[in-house]
């Protein structure tokens, strides 16, 4: 995956997230980078509810990039669930790292 952003990502505590906005467009091209987030996702979510084990999600909103490391607790198709209802849309995250 090409990262094109030129600023690291601001580290932020999961209990912000819910305030964040975020734009309908998806942050990554390509089918092969989309389909791999996915399945990264659907791993993180495994990882989760069998060991608890925190991930890194790197992700973008409507002001730049932005890093969390949580438990994934649900995978929709649209979203990913954390603790406390917090939503991540799955269209603005760029990387999912155990």
């Amino acid at each position: 995956m090409t990262n094109t952003t030129k600023a690291s990502p601001v580290l932020i505590e999961k209990e912000n997230i819910s305030g964040l906005k975020f734009p309908d467009t998806d942050v990554l091209s390509s089918k092969e980078e989309i389909k791999l987030r996915f399945s990264n996702l659907e791993r993180a979510l495994k990882l989760g509810n069998l060991e608890h084990n925190k991930i890194k999600i790197i992700f973008e909103d409507s002001e730049g990039m932005k890093l969390v490391n949580t438990t994934v607790w649900g995978v929709t198709d649209k979203r990913v669930i954390l603790k406390q209802g917090v939503v991540i849309p799955i269209h603005r995250i760029h990387e999912v790292n155990a």
